[in-house]
């Protein structure tokens, strides 16, 4: 059977026919598909874990029961996970664990492009880059059989135009899955890393990575070598591959299913065979630098840019620039004259009931350290209430840090509900500890909004849809010691503002949890009411204007006194929050019931 799937419907069926038994993932774009995907096959327990770290401590105690196990996320959540691949790697496990990295060339949703295949040289795992469709279900497969023969985690690199993209995939049956371990293993020596016992596992690392390189050398390896001409040979990976079959038709190409650790031999026979070596790679040099190594004399990053995501385009410039034998596109692009199109920036949705937040900050003016997620786009005008993001978790401890070295400002930390789970429980309980007084707000939409409305902690159900206990933050708060806490609507400007005014009289840590369900999810929108701007009233004073909402328009209509554009509300993409109705200062903005009222 074969069907059309995404990168990330391929790899969750090539997890499924691979007996993957246990899954485990925090989402984030662009590897959130997978596990959502993986959660609908029968007989697989899959969950969203508080974060990665946690994933994959769950994935390596299913691997250790005797299940294989796949642990599933973005290249930056590999960075919270990395602790634990680090001691994976040493331990090995007693059945297949597999690490999906999904890497986002061009940060289309990140705040680097980091090249995942070095933490899989950093942490001495196999790492499998697949370039297609076709190849996510085979590599997943083929993963599994690789951590089991060698003891080790796998890493499965992909890349946002992998994990997005669609193929046709050819299907297989599920492998017999072996029956249900009744003991954890007894072997400390082998599980508990303990200096001496580490010590001991380290040579054993290195000897299964010589193992690896004379496996990736042999046929059993996914490294294909396509002959075509001597004059020039390609050595590449991953998405990487389709562009050189597109814009290098004569170039024999070596692509190498396998990017860690290298096929030392397969390379020194193809560098042999071509004139001029080229290694064309996303990202890093990772490739170019372990062909080096090898003495070879090769192309790569003085040809292809270093930042940022290829596509045929930037590499048959680059490459015909570099005098590479490029082919020209089989179809002329028309030059099209540009429509004049209006700006379309990123900007909180309309009736998002974070934008009640960062419009009192802004007013406050006071110093915000932000979080990833919807509410990073705080930042921009016209609310600008955001003055740092980092990464996942570090507004609270960035906030407490810069309390802490003395600022004479009143810090505060903002993140929502889903990252508070992830990264902000042991922040938070940091500040109560170390008692600065930030105020932290968490934003509580009551689903993880950014990467497409998972559950988590607390919102009551699991991804498998059972229900569970909805974790409450107030009751955290307190039992970390802080005994200054709020839980307010978010869209009740008043009572926010009171909130806010109250917990900052006071000089120690406190938390306003602001808590309004996401606009967009199913049972809100059933309750979307549009707003209407009563002309009569509006003055265009521009209140309105400065919470950034996408629904609230300028009208060609000018005010006769001042001569400003007077508001106009986009009925289609107005939600009805009264965001807008309740701060502006001369009631302007109704519902349809008050306008019909206003006008008997």
């Amino acid at each position: 059977m074969r069907r059309i799937l995404s990168g990330n419907e391929a790899l969750a069926r090539g997890a499924w026919e691979a007996g993957v038994q246990v899954a485990a993932a925090y989402p984030g774009t662009p590897s959130t598909e997978l596990l959502e995907e993986l959660a609908r096959f029968p007989d697989v327990y899959a969950e969203w874990s508080t974060n990665e770290k946690v994933a994959l401590d769950v994935a390596v105690g299913a691997a250790l029961a005797g299940r294989r196990a796949l642990a599933a996320m973005k290249h930056v959540g590999v960075n919270v996970a990395l602790d634990s691949l680090m001691y994976a790697s040493y331990t090995g496990l007693e059945a297949g664990l597999v690490l999906v990295s999904a890497d986002d060339p061009a940060m289309h949703s990140s705040q680097n492009e980091q090249d995942n295949r070095r933490l899989a040289v950093f942490a001495r795992i196999p790492a499998l880059s697949p370039s297609s469709s076709q190849e996510c279900k085979d590599f997943m497969r083929l993963a599994f059989d690789l951590s089991e023969r060698f003891d080790t985690p796998v890493m499965v690199r992909t890349t946002t135009r992998i994990n997005h993209s669609s193929g046709i995939v050819t299907l297989a049956d599920r492998v017999p899955v072996k029956p249900s371990r009744q003991k954890f293993p007894r072997q400390p020596e082998k599980y508990v890393m303990v200096p001496a016992n580490a010590r001991q596992r380290h040579p054993i690392v290195e000897e299964r990575v010589a193992r690896l390189i004379q496996w990736a050398d042999s046929p059993e390896a996914p490294n294909v070598v396509e002959w075509r001409g001597s004059e020039v040979g390609i050595i590449t990976d991953g998405v990487a591959y389709q562009y050189a079959r597109e814009v290098f038709p004569t170039a024999s190409i070596l692509k190498l299913g396998v990017s860690y650790p290298l096929a030392v031999r397969t390379v020194q026979e193809f560098a042999a065979r071509v004139r001029r070596l080229v290694v064309l790679e996303e990202l890093d040099p990772v490739l170019e630098e372990q062909v080096r190594l090898l003495g070879i004399v090769c192309e790569g990053k003085s040809i292809f840019p270093l930042c940022g995501e290829l596509d045929p385009t930037v590499v048959r410039q680059r490459g015909a620039a570099a005098g590479l034998p490029v082919d020209q596109p089989p179809v002329a692009i028309p030059t099209l004259p540009k429509p004049e199109l209006p700006a379309r920036p990123p900007v909180l949705c309309p009736g998002c009931p974070h934008r009640s937040v960062f419009a009192l900050l802004a007013k406050k003016k006071v110093p915000v350290s932000g979080d990833i997620g919807c509410y990073t786009l705080g930042f921009l005008p016209p609310l600008s209430a955001l003055h740092f993001c980092g990464c996942m978790g570090a507004s609270i401890g960035v906030a407490h840090g810069a309390a802490k070295a003395g600022i004479a400002e009143r810090m505060v930390a903002v993140l929502g509900d889903s990252t508070f789970f992830h990264t902000g429980l042991p922040a938070l309980a940091n500040v109560a500890y170390n008692r600065s007084n930030v105020l932290t707000i968490i934003l509580d939409n009551r689903t993880t909004g950014m990467t497409g409305h998972q559950p988590n902690p607390g919102t009551g159900l699991t991804l498998q849809g059972q229900p569970a206990p909805a974790l409450d933050f107030e009751a955290i708060a307190r039992a970390f010691g802080i005994q200054r806490v709020l839980t307010v609507e978010a869209y009740d400007t008043e009572a926010l503002e009171q909130a806010y005014k109250e917990l900052m009289a006071t000089d120690e840590p406190a938390v306003l949890v602001a808590r309004h369900a996401c606009a967009l999810l199913p049972e809100e929108r059933r309750r979307w009411v549009p707003l209407e701007v009563v002309e009569e009233h509006c003055t265009g004073c521009g209140v309105c204007f400065r919470i950034g909402c996408p629904a609230l328009l300028k009208s060609d209509e000018l005010d006769p006194k001042t001569h400003k554009p007077l508001a106009l509300i986009d009925p289609d993409l107005c939600t009805g929050c009264e965001v807008c109705a309740q701060i502006c200062p001369h009631d302007a903005i109704l519902n349809r019931h008050q306008v019909a009222l206003e006008r008997l």
